[in-house]
């Protein structure tokens, strides 16, 4: 049984009791101060200034959208106002590790080198028995000697393996690479011999019972070591070597400890987090060497799951590191040596909540190879243009199932389309959804786009009881029309949204002032407004005559009301009607027109994002021609934003 660490306080001194005596507080003091609280923090959560000397992030100890984690450097304190928590850099420690005041101690100490002194018990370091800094210990201690073993030797096979699949000693070196020698317990006794004990060792899954006594877990076998987010090694993964193991399984991984939770850590993430914080981007691979082979091409933000599926705890270390809140929107890239396993995976996402559907990528390597031989075969250009080349996830999804039909035949488009309709419907987000609905009538081959759409939104609106395979016809000149999907009304924006402020404002224009809105306001396009509501009142002047129809007054507002639906838009039309303009000084052409032109500079600059994520997308090896063109539109787009910007921004000066 553990020892209790009671605190006491002697001459007004805080002392902390351990077995090896009293932590003078003095030293607990040097910690807290050596260790900056925003780098220990930065280990766990990527961090970005919020003012004030602040720095914010999502919090670590509950799931939010939102960062509402709050770190002061010039204070030594965290604190979040979603969950509470809060404290100095050692009650951080004690939080995200599991661990007891001492042990947080004693870690941050050996972080920046610190030699704890005892009183009572001496000056030398002593841990206590069993607890999380021991079995910590014993890991590094069992890491170095399995990296010594692997120059014996014995370990010639071990070294054959990576020098085959393009590793050298400096990337054996870079990741830990190490080998298990034969014999029951050559790591038990040599760890034995360094202090630790039976109990240890069986608790940190080093060693386990055998017929003899305690032997090694791992016999004959490459060993990768395997780190938490803090760096320490917390287990190891074992590749087969010999055809004579007795063990067939090819790989081996630490069994459940109290250090490590197989659903949570991840080969490579100490050497990837960096990288994933600042580029808002993992890569997840399926194999060691498939995340070394990244590493190596020059692909650093990639990780492994070890000895399991890549799962919902793993997502949440990503997203802390990640930033992914609602001020950006990440990307997670699963790489696969097939299109069965990646089909397969991907369907998965379709099965949750689908909070990172959105901005999952599928990258499949040709002819069944893993990054590791695509490397092999073709070079490190081939593993960065397969990430350059990945697919998104629901486009993946859809476009495998589609594999499996004749679209060249009228009754395959149908079977394909009852197959894949509900598919669609399935994805939660709604502006995704209808784009992937006419994505999907395009795919097929479908006459109809509109038909196709609203097939999905009935789907994704019809409850399971009344669920059921969508009928799709093909378009006839006879046919009966496609029934509307039931109609619900849509949310009123805020007037004050910051988002949508050019575009209320476009719209008071046109209705208040059309004489001077005029053409400039009837050639925006549908697409430069993105609130719903807007989007229909937009449509309703249009179809009234637009701003050039030489209507005015409540002439205008009558006939735009002639093709608003009931409810919100009506609603929202008549505000905007009589909602003063934002203008400083007289509405005049100038101001109208640097509205618009900024309306116009908000779509274009989407467009110009759209066109950079293509470019990430696309080799410039594969398709030139194609990469080619898509830059030369992107040069033209940025210097027509540029143009729009000026405009605007003379309009409201």
């Amino acid at each position: 049984m553990r020892p209790s660490v009671p605190q006491s306080h002697r001459g007004g001194r805080t002392i902390v009791d351990t077995v090896a005596g009293r932590i003078r507080e003095s030293d607990i003091a040097e910690v807290r101060e050596r260790n900056r609280i925003d780098e220990v923090v930065g280990e766990y959560v990527a961090l970005r200034r919020a003012g004030g000397g602040s720095l914010k992030g999502l919090c670590p100890f509950h799931n939010e959208k939102t960062p509402s984690f709050n770190v002061r450097p010039t204070h030594g304190t965290f604190h979040c106002f979603g969950c509470g928590e809060g404290g100095d850099v050692i009650k951080f420690i004690q939080k995200i590790d599991l661990v007891s005041f001492v042990e947080a101690v004693e870690r941050l100490a050996d972080r920046v080198g610190i030699r704890l002194n005892y009183e009572g018990g001496g000056g030398s370091v002593q841990r206590d028995r069993g607890t999380r800094s021991r079995l910590i210990e014993a890991h590094r201690a069992a890491s170095e000697f399995y990296i010594e073993q692997l120059v014996t030797d014995e370990a010639r096979a071990a070294r054959d393996f990576l020098s085959e699949r393009g590793f050298d000693a400096a990337a054996a070196k870079q990741f830990g690479c190490g080998f298990a020698p034969g014999g029951w317990d050559k790591l038990t006794k040599h760890l034995l011999n360094r202090g630790f004990e039976v109990k240890e060792l069986l608790a940190a899954g080093l060693s386990k019972e055998g017929q003899r006594g305690p032997m090694d877990r791992f016999h004959r076998r490459l060993v990768w070591p395997i780190r938490d987010v803090g760096n320490d090694v917390v287990g190891f993964g074992a590749r087969r070597l010999f055809d004579d193991d007795r063990i067939e399984a090819k790989y081996l991984n630490t069994s459940e400890t109290q250090i490590y939770k197989k659903s949570q850590v991840m080969f490579g993430l100490d050497q990837a987090k960096r990288e994933i914080a600042k580029r808002h981007q993992v890569v997840v691979v399926e194999g060691y060497t498939d995340v070394m082979a990244m590493h190596a091409a020059g692909v650093p933000t990639a990780v492994a799951s070890s000895g399991t599926a890549f799962g919902e705890d793993h997502m949440k270390v990503l997203r802390r590191l990640m930033m992914d809140d609602d001020a950006f929107r990440g990307e997670i890239i699963f790489t696969f040596d097939g299109d069965a396993a990646g089909q397969k995976a991907a369907l998965k996402a379709f099965e949750g909540d689908q909070t990172f559907a959105g901005q999952t990528y599928i990258a499949v390597a040709p002819d069944g190879m893993d990054p590791c031989e695509l490397r092999i075969a073709k070079g490190d250009a081939a593993v960065k243009d397969l990430v350059a080349r990945r697919t998104p996830l629901f486009e993946f999804v859809i476009k495998s199932t589609l594999k499996q039909f004749d679209l060249d035949a009228v009754d395959g488009q149908v079977s394909a389309l009852q197959k894949t309709v509900p598919m669609v419907a399935a994805i939660k987000d709604r502006a995704s959804r209808d784009g992937y609905a006419s994505k999907l009538a395009w795919w097929v081959g479908w006459q109809d786009v509109a038909q196709v759409v609203n097939r999905v939104r009935g789907a994704a609106g019809a409850t399971a009881k009344r669920g059921g395979q969508p009928q799709l016809r093909q378009p006839a000149s006879r046919q009966a029309p496609a029934p509307e999907p039931e109609k619900q009304d849509l949310p009123r924006p805020a007037p004050g949204d910051p988002r949508f402020m050019g575009q209320r404002e476009a719209l008071k224009a046109a209705l208040q002032q059309p004489a001077i809105a005029g053409p400039e306001y009837d050639s925006l396009p549908e697409e430069a407004f993105t609130h719903p509501v807007y989007v229909a009142v937009h449509l309703a002047l249009l179809k009234a005559g637009g701003a050039a129809s030489g209507l005015t007054g409540s002439a205008l507002l009558d006939a735009a009301r002639q093709h608003c639906p009931e409810g919100t838009v009506r609603r929202v039309l008549s505000e905007l009607a009589v909602e003063p303009l934002r203008a400083l000084g007289e509405v005049d052409s100038r101001y109208i027109s640097g509205v618009l032109a900024g309306v116009q500079e908000s779509l274009v600059g989407r467009q110009i994002g759209e066109i950079k994520s293509k470019l990430q997308r696309l080799s410039p090896v594969e398709a030139p021609d194609d990469y080619r063109a898509l830059f030369g539109d992107l040069v033209a787009l940025e210097q027509y934003r540029k143009s729009l910007r000026e405009q605007a921004a003379s309009g409201w000066d």
